[in-house]
């Protein structure tokens, strides 16, 4: 997989994926990060990139020409039109399953937004998948950039240990995940479940789906509905 990251601040990015699980699938090639910073495109020499908005208002928005020449940068190197995401809060909220799909993509583009926004024209040109994190507003879309990578990176072979992680995750089948325990056997008084020192493997696996069904219940009745429905 081949991320491409078009943002204004790189070390955001550099910083945290470099770190972790994500760290590691870079150096054994599982991912390829790509980071471009939109300023190296401007014609400005001042290097701005952004402006005020027409009609008046708050805020600077982003000029279209860096954006557009940053975008042209990496169709020339990827020798193809990729599939951008655009991450803002007016897009698709992200889940499980948007994850699972784009872990499917060799490459996937990131654009982040800052200020008010980015030119309405150079977005039709380029015509991205809108996706949003959450119905709320952050300073850039970096972070939300960046919580994708990680969410569809587990669903990339080889880059978790374990390969049956991402099966067994909160969502992963629709449900929340059962809780998790490990040593000591006891903590401040609390024992870990004697079912779980049992051995016996069926009756652990029913105990942890018992414990899905009732977590996702008690706090994610939306999710609890929508797996009864399709089940």
């Amino acid at each position: 997989m081949r991320y491409y990251v078009m943002t204004l601040f790189p070390e955001m990015i550099e910083s945290v994926m470099g770190e972790s699980i994500l760290g590691r699938a870079r150096q054994s090639g599982k991912i390829e990060l790509i980071v471009k910073n939109i300023r190296d495109y401007t014609l400005d020499k001042h290097t701005r990139v952004d402006d005020y908005p027409y009609g008046g208002g708050a805020g600077m928005v982003m000029e279209a020409e860096p954006v557009w020449r940053c975008y042209e940068a990496i169709c020339s190197e990827e020798g193809k039109v990729p599939t951008v995401i655009h991450l803002t809060p007016q897009g698709k909220v992200f889940d499980q399953p948007m994850a699972v799909e784009f872990a499917q993509s060799e490459c996937l583009v990131f654009l982040c937004g800052h200020y008010e926004g980015i030119d309405e024209r150079v977005l039709e040109e380029i015509n991205p998948i809108d996706v949003s994190i959450g119905d709320y507003v952050l300073t850039g879309g970096e972070l939300p950039a960046m919580v994708l990578m990680d969410a569809i990176a587990r669903h990339i072979p080889g880059v978790l240990h374990n390969e049956d992680s991402a099966d067994t995750d909160s969502f992963g089948n629709g449900l929340l995940e059962y809780p998790q325990y490990t040593r000591p056997e006891e903590f401040r008084g609390k024992k870990v479940p004697e079912i779980l020192l049992s051995g016996h493997h069926a009756n652990v696996e029913k105990w942890r789906f018992e414990q899905s069904l009732e977590r996702t219940k008690t706090r994610r009745p939306d999710l609890y509905e929508a797996w009864q429905n399709k089940n």
